[in-house]
């Protein structure tokens, strides 16, 4: 608390952006249904454990709703334990659909309260914003890509550049 009794929020924030896992490509599965693979749903765990080693659970999480995104969050969440039950998760169509401007919009609306937003989203989009807020160029972004991202502003001001790649985390390759 400040000296006149008002609660003093830091402005930094962190901006969790997973791609989604793994998925499966079945002939005849719509795009929206596709399911995660094995190596999928085990990279998910990894990710989650990745995550709780770390200390860091989202308080609110932006998710896709496509069965892959809804796949490796769960995942995600199992492997964090039981402080990932208490984050609100919202199923965001703009996630599915957007492109990386659209992602950026989505996270301006976040409230201040929120430390730590995740968003379990697709390429091109995910990797994109990813590569805006930081300003790099030099980041991968393959399936269940993990990328930490502080922001030295609250969620309304954030914007291209604004943003410092904290972390990462991918996969081990052929995995």
């Amino acid at each position: 608390m400040g000296g006149d009794g008002c609660v003093t929020m830091s402005a930094e924030r962190t901006l969790l952006v997973l791609r989604h896992a793994k998925a499966a490509g079945e002939p005849g599965v719509n795009d929206i249904d596709r399911p995660l693979t094995k190596r999928g749903l085990r990279d998910a765990s990894a990710a989650g454990a990745w995550l709780r080693a770390r200390q860091v659970t989202p308080d609110l999480v932006l998710c896709s709703p496509a069965q892959r995104t809804r796949q490796t969050w769960e995942q995600v969440r199992s492997a964090l334990g039981p402080p990932a039950n208490r984050p609100e998760v919202s199923f965001e169509w703009r996630i599915y659909d957007g492109d990386a401007h659209g992602l950026l919009a989505l996270v301006s609306e976040q409230p201040e309260e929120a430390g730590a937003v995740m968003l379990v989203g697709h390429n091109p989009a995910s990797h994109h914003l990813v590569l805006g807020l930081t300003a790099r160029e030099d980041v991968e972004f393959p399936t269940c890509a993990l990328a930490m991202i502080r922001l030295g502003v609250g969620w309304a001001s954030v914007g291209p550049g604004m943003g410092e790649l904290a972390a990462y985390w991918r996969p081990p390759s052929g995995a």
